[in-house]
């Protein structure tokens, strides 16, 4: 409460001394921001790099790492494959609930590290293995169980997702991509890792749609009913030399309702085909190229040769495997091998069609540099030092892979426009269903 002396009103004179405190001030300030502005400007004169090496332009900065943190902070990295759920499946038997995310996780991926390595998304692998020849028999249908193996890895992926909602965002297209990452949170798509887990089935394929899959692997290390594998690191003796019958209509119902194609692990007759018969780009989701490292399960050149954009190509992305066996001979892989990869993919199908896919959580050896998510930035300084720019490792790290899924939204739109038909193809070796006649 004021005192009752005190002058209601400041006499001219206090009014005059604060006004001349506040424009000293003001000067003072000024005086110091035109100092600074002359000391960029000689600086920057000096040394033209210096406004990108403090952000002031739109340059990147000289230091690998500074750059590579600028690009992820801007372009983070969405991942095509990661295994956690079989981690959380085989350790911890699918309980959700002791599967502890938020700390230290036993091999290459927990939220800590997510965020370190500057991750804006993955795909959540909800893969189960091939069954044995003894258990599903010639024809492949004695290993049905497979579909409620994966019913249980994607229940178990959405639990992981749920559990953690301030750090993961579950996504079915690629504006939910773009949305979490703008939200600052990890984008989260499931993906199926093998046509061996549809139980032979196309219904089985729409219903893994509905329930949130957004990619399934034509094959995985076995052949099934609808393609032949490329098998691992020796090829397969092909079964059907590509796609089946039942193959070429799995295609196409993946191209109606928007199911990306992937075609990781598969032969290269299986790839060839499925490239020149999708209506919608296509992706490997973890694979590298042949001609750095000789397995099979790598992507040979005249498979390369098919991605791009002109007549006879189709739109693809090829995100890069980190996995030792498939990088380099053995001892020999590192982040240098595994940007050798890239950049081979980039010479041979393009800039716009490579990515990354690096198998975390499903691979037992990992390259030098590359131990873990956390590593990522590594990855793109190292790639920055070699000469790429800001556009193309803002398209390595997650902006080719939203170009691709959204084309293959858009061919889905369109087939669906103008009502396409589902496919109620029956695989022709099933026993349980009557054959069709006349009623």
């Amino acid at each position: 409460m004021s005192s009752e002396n005190e002058p209601l009103i400041s006499s001219a004179n206090e009014t005059a001394q604060r006004d001349s405190r506040i424009l000293r001030n003001r000067a003072i300030v000024w005086s110091v921001l035109a100092v600074l502005l002359i000391v960029v400007a000689v600086v920057a004169l000096v040394d033209p790099n210096f406004l990108s090496d403090i952000g002031l332009s739109g340059k990147l900065p000289r230091d690998p790492k500074l750059a590579a943190q600028r690009v992820l902070d801007i372009a983070p990295v969405i991942d095509g494959h990661i295994d956690l759920p079989m981690v959380a499946r085989f350790g911890w038997r699918n309980n959700v609930t002791d599967v502890p995310l938020d700390g230290q996780m036993p091999m290459h991926v927990d939220i800590p590290r997510l965020k370190e390595g500057k991750v804006g998304g993955f795909f959540w692998s909800v893969y189960v293995s091939c069954a044995s020849p003894e258990d599903e028999g010639p024809n492949f249908l004695k290993s049905t169980w497979r579909v409620r193996d994966t019913l249980e890895q994607i229940d178990v992926a959405k639990g992981l997702i749920s559990k953690y909602p301030n750090d993961f965002a579950y996504t079915v297209s690629a504006s939910d991509i773009k949305s979490a990452i703008r939200d600052r949170k990890i984008a989260s798509i499931l993906g199926v890792e093998g046509a061996h887990q549809l139980g032979n089935s196309i219904a089985v394929l729409r219903q893994y749609y509905e329930l949130g899959v957004r990619y399934v692997t034509l094959t995985h290390t076995c052949h099934n009913a609808f393609a032949d594998s490329c098998g691992m690191l020796i090829p397969s003796v092909p079964r059907h030399y590509g796609l089946s019958p039942l193959g070429f209509r799995l295609v196409e119902e993946m191209n109606r309702l928007g199911m990306l194609v992937d075609l990781s692990h598969t032969s290269d007759m299986t790839a060839t085909q499925a490239l020149l018969h999708s209506k919608a780009p296509v992706i490997w989701s973890h694979s590298s190229a042949r001609a750095i490292h000789d397995v099979a399960r790598n992507v040979p050149d005249e498979v390369l040769s098919l991605v791009g954009f002109g007549e006879g190509q189709r739109d693809a992305v090829v995100m890069v495997n980190f996995n030792g066996p498939f990088v380099a001979a053995d001892g020999e892989a590192d982040i240098e091998a595994v940007a050798d990869h890239i950049e081979h993919i980039a010479k041979v199908a393009g800039v716009k069609h490579v990515g990354i896919g690096s198998d975390y959580d499903g691979i037992q050896v990992t390259p030098k540099g590359l131990e873990d998510v956390s590593k990522y930035p590594a990855l793109i300084a190292e790639l920055y030092k070699r000469g790429w720019s800001k556009q193309e490792l803002a398209g390595l790290t997650g902006g080719n892979f939203l170009r691709v899924f959204e084309g293959a939204e858009k061919v889905a739109k369109e087939l669906q426009a103008a009502r396409t038909l589902p496919k109620y193809d029956i695989y022709d070796k099933r026993e349980d269903l009557p054959i069709h006649t006349e009623l």
